[in-house]
């Protein structure tokens, strides 16, 4: 192993003000060994960002998340991650009693009350004052609104557990009184909601809802009660928090270049691929990645990581590796060859990934066919990031579309002041609110 610092640096490493990852991470690929760091939580853990690497740790038994004993990266408990942070035999089970409902062929069957619920949502966006915040105006009701309606939830319900959500997938900007009270909230919630879908299926008024689907499973990988209630505001709070970012993260990085911009409308076979490239190219994940422990002695390339050591796969730092990645540093939205591991690898690959893949080709879509001069009404330098969340991204992406605003080309110096007032919009009501 090569030599460490005596003081190892703090992780995780601070994101610069883009969707871009620290540059430390492209750095350390192209290095020697695994650098030690101190994470939020007090523990020593190696860094792990080589490609190769990084899916040898996502792949093998031999590390485990339910054996990182210390806090989690963010202010969520072990008790409300039913999936991040087990192992098999428990993870297995969980996962396969969830798995059919997340397939592809799931997320298609979806397609066309999706593309209807985008195309509202970017009508409703016309009728508001200009600049708009397309992150509260677009991206955040369009993410909300697919998964209340998966999991069969009033909007208005999911709105208003927001701010406890938000508390949740923090780090470091919230008190442990204010973390412990919004846990409370929203599992109370579920637990109640779980509850009354129980009682409605006893008198013979089942749902057909995600949630009713899985607590009437039949089968020894069902999941109880309690799992249920677990996963279902796991679901709520991944299903819109990381969708709408990475949303509003990718209508960023295509406004920001016209010439993509033009190219997205012309061409519409070209989205997919450069969809793929911006999640190769961003960073989603503030904290980095999730803590493993080593079972048993494992090597890693050129390290030895010895039983008990902990380890933190970053997928981001994976993403720009030159050794898989051509010129990794440039943003290329027509690269071919881009196995990416953005939403994971192994038994933790992402169970949304076809789903969220879907939700940002249509939701780009919509925005492109609704507003053929659609551009940041800011520069992007004036765009302010999140700070203290588990997931990054624009904190609003204020906009414009009658021509004025920022083109891309040259820097703006004036300012503009964007309200968040997430007023809530379906497909069954048009550009009009509810």
């Amino acid at each position: 192993m090569t030599d460490e610092p005596d003081e190892p640096p703090a992780f995780p490493f601070p994101h610069p003000p883009s969707s871009r990852p620290p540059a430390r991470f492209a750095e350390m690929t192209a290095e020697a060994g695994l650098p030690r760091v101190v994470l939020s939580n007090g523990a020593s853990a190696l860094l792990v960002s080589r490609y190769a690497d990084v899916r040898a740790v996502l792949s093998d038994d031999r590390f485990s998340r339910a054996s990182f004993t210390g806090k989690p990266m963010f202010a969520r408990s072990n008790a409300s991650l039913a999936l991040a942070t087990s192992d098999p035999p428990v993870h297995s089970r969980r996962r396969q009693a969830v798995a059919g409902e997340f397939t592809a062929r799931r997320a298609r069957e979806t397609a066309p009350w999706l593309r209807e619920l985008a195309a509202s949502g970017a009508r409703r966006l016309r009728t508001l004052a200009q600049p708009a915040d397309l992150v509260e105006e677009f991206t955040v009701p369009f993410a909300l609104r697919t998964a209340t309606e998966q999991l069969g939830l009033p909007y208005d319900d999911a709105v208003t557990l927001r701010p406890a959500m938000a508390v949740m997938m923090s780090f470091g900007s919230h008190t442990a009184e204010e973390v412990a009270a919004a846990h409370a909230e929203v599992h109370g919630y579920f637990g109640d909601l779980v509850a009354r879908r129980l009682a409605d299926a006893a008198a013979g008024r089942p749902s057909e809802d995600l949630l009713s689907r899985l607590l009437l499973g039949k089968g020894a990988d069902r999941l109880s009660h309690e799992e249920v209630a677990v996963f279902g505001s796991g679901l709520l709070m991944a299903g819109f928090d990381t969708t709408s970012r990475q949303l509003a993260m990718a209508v960023l990085m295509v406004l920001r270049d016209p010439a993509l911009t033009a190219r997205l409308r012309e061409q519409p076979g070209a989205l997919t691929p450069a969809l793929e490239e911006i999640l190769r190219w961003s960073s989603l994940i503030a904290t980095g990645g999730a803590a493993h422990v080593a079972l048993e002695d494992v090597r890693l390339g050129d390290v030895l990581v010895p039983a008990g050591e902990v380890v933190v796969p970053l997928a981001a730092a994976a993403n720009q590796d030159a050794s898989v990645f051509a010129e990794p540093d440039r943003f290329d939205p027509g690269r071919e060859d881009n196995p990416h591991i953005a939403f994971g690898h192994g038994r933790h690959y992402c169970l949304g990934a076809p789903l969220a893949r879907l939700q940002l080709e249509v939701g780009m879509t919509a925005l492109l066919a609704e507003f053929p001069t659609l551009r940041l009404a800011v520069h992007e330098d004036q765009i302010r990031w999140t700070a203290g969340q588990f997931i990054r991204g624009p904190l609003a992406l204020p906009v414009r579309w009658d021509g004025a605003g920022w083109p891309g080309v040259a820097s703006s110096t004036e300012e503009t002041t964007v309200g968040a007032s997430g007023c809530p919009w379906s497909p069954d009501t048009g550009s009009e609110e509810p």
